[in-house]
């Protein structure tokens, strides 16, 4: 009877999420809450503790919570990251709920749900949100971490050196990109009213000189912004923020709004081989309380349609003669070339986010000849599955494996700008030179 009764509390606990901002053990027990009515399709961990010792907690949810399972994207929502922009916290705490109620009783949410393990993490500063004592709709030193630095700011960078010392919250996350195989995520900010896209930093290769930095996979990103943009409230209005800077279709590449570094989305797409956009979710950094459940209302349907992009493009398999699976081959799209590639993991699966169309994709074991395969790619996103496509090394046996190589934590697209640049001059010399001898004869 105890156990029974303890259940019913549980449960009554994971339902009575108001809406109110939760703080720290408000938060944690919402979460421990959930866990208890929901322990067959949720999974509650903690990926490390901020600069002050306070958990980072993330619920996982889907038919196997604890564990990637082949064929099963892996999806995640960060929110708080400024730790004085709060909305993001406040309505990831209500997807879950949704989520957790709507399973085996919505037929959509549960197909969802079998087929993507989602991970949320309702904070990433739960110091800064602590520590923001007076709410204000623009800046409060609750942006930044307690060692006062910008955790958006605070990642390796593609483009440039980033002297940041990274902080534990930072460590944290980068482990967890580095330790799941995540396919698709976005990060949840405040300030604005904007589905912003990669990449936030650039160079001369990407096309930053005109003021967009261009990723190869752009379309795919613009896709992505729209489809949450499309599907909130206001959001597609680009009407901006107290006739602030407008944003057509509610979307924009993060270099053309402002140039950034060390920013979360570029670390996830370069080194993570994750696509993830940065939701800009209230034109108030921190608003009263009673304006969240509107908030939810005008995000809950674009939070589960961006979801459902998980499933675009083509996954696999990459396999030895033996059918052992092979880690580390290099599995992409010809003409997206990624500058750190994108290999498979220790399963030897890939997940490529491409829009339905025809594609060559490539896999490449080091020391082997690639395998090319044209593949017509639909539209799965209703279906939940991306297009199926393994490829098989018949010569490659299972004593041969790809050697693990991580990318290094430099500049990468710094080598391409010098590339690019010592190019030119080259180019230059040899026009004079042409022109010389004309001359001389």
């Amino acid at each position: 009877d105890a156990v029974g009764i303890l259940m019913l509390c549980l449960v009554s606990v994971a339902a009575a999420l108001e809406f109110k901002y939760h703080h720290a053990e408000e938060l944690q027990e919402y979460l421990q809450g959930v866990h208890a009515a929901y322990p067959s399709f949720t999974h509650l961990h903690s990926i490390g503790r901020s600069v002050e010792g306070r958990n980072l907690w993330v619920l996982v949810l889907g038919r196997f919570p604890t564990h990637h399972k082949i064929g099963i994207p892996e999806f995640k929502y960060v929110a708080n990251m400024h730790g004085d922009e709060t909305v993001g916290r406040e309505i990831l705490l209500h997807l879950i709920d949704f989520l957790v109620t709507s399973y085996g009783r919505d037929p959509v949410i549960t197909r969802l749900l079998n087929n993507t393990r989602i991970h949320i993490m309702p904070t990433m500063n739960p110091d800064g949100f602590e520590a923001t004592k007076v709410p204000d709709c623009y800046y409060t030193q609750g942006r930044y971490n307690r060692n006062g630095e910008d955790l958006n700011r605070n990642f390796p960078d593609a483009f440039e050196n980033n002297s940041a010392n990274i902080q534990p919250e930072t460590r944290a996350v980068m482990d967890w990109i580095k330790n799941e195989t995540f396919v698709l995520s976005a990060n949840l900010h405040g300030g604005a009213l904007v589905a912003s896209y990669t990449f936030d930093n650039g160079n001369q290769v990407t096309g930053s000189l005109n003021g967009y930095s261009r990723s190869p996979d752009d379309d795919v990103f613009i896709h992505l912004a729209k489809t949450y943009s499309s599907n909130h409230a206001s959001m597609y209005k680009g009407m901006g923020c107290e006739n602030r800077q407008t944003f057509p279709e509610g979307i924009t590449n993060g270099f053309s709004w402002y140039q950034l570094e060390g920013g979360m989305q570029d670390y996830n797409y370069v080194w993570g081989q994750c696509f993830e956009i940065t939701l800009e979710l209230s034109c108030c950094k921190y608003p009263p309380a009673d304006q969240l459940e509107k908030f939810w209302r005008d995000n809950k349907v674009a939070l589960i349609e961006y979801i459902k992009q998980v499933h675009l493009g083509v996954k696999g398999q990459v396999t030895d003669k033996n059918g052992n699976p092979i880690p580390n081959a290099i599995v992409e799209a010809k003409g997206r070339s990624h500058v750190c590639p994108y290999r498979t993991n220790e399963q030897g699966e890939y997940f490529l986010l491409l829009l339905p169309g025809t594609y060559v994709i490539n896999a490449t074991v080091p020391g082997f000849k690639s395998m090319l395969k044209t593949v017509e790619i639909p539209d799965n996103t209703g279906n939940f599955s991306a297009l199926k496509q393994d490829f098989s090394f018949p010569e490659v046996s299972d004593q041969i494996r790809s050697r693990a190589a991580s990318c290094p934590k430099t500049p990468l697209y710094q080598e391409l700008a010098w590339a690019s640049a010592a190019v030119k001059p080259t180019v230059h010399i040899l026009v004079l030179m042409t022109i010389m001898l004309v001359i001389f004869k």
